[in-house]
């Protein structure tokens, strides 16, 4: 069975943002705005995504 993909874009900069949410989005592996990974649904790639949910746009992959 194939594991469940999440498309991540990062649409807000992360200047004066929290450390915490940085390193949320830099572990998310985006790197600049409307840069677009695909990453894993698991538990832990959830938590980074709701933690800066404000800074992202997330689709179904």
């Amino acid at each position: 069975m194939a594991d469940k993909k999440l498309k991540v874009t990062l649409v807000r900069s992360v200047a004066g943002r929290l450390k915490n949410h940085k390193a949320c989005v830099a572990g998310l592996g985006l790197r600049r705005i409307r840069h677009t990974v695909e990453v894993l649904d698991t538990p832990e790639n959830r938590g980074m995504i709701n933690k800066v949910s404000y800074l992202l746009q997330v689709e179904d992959a």
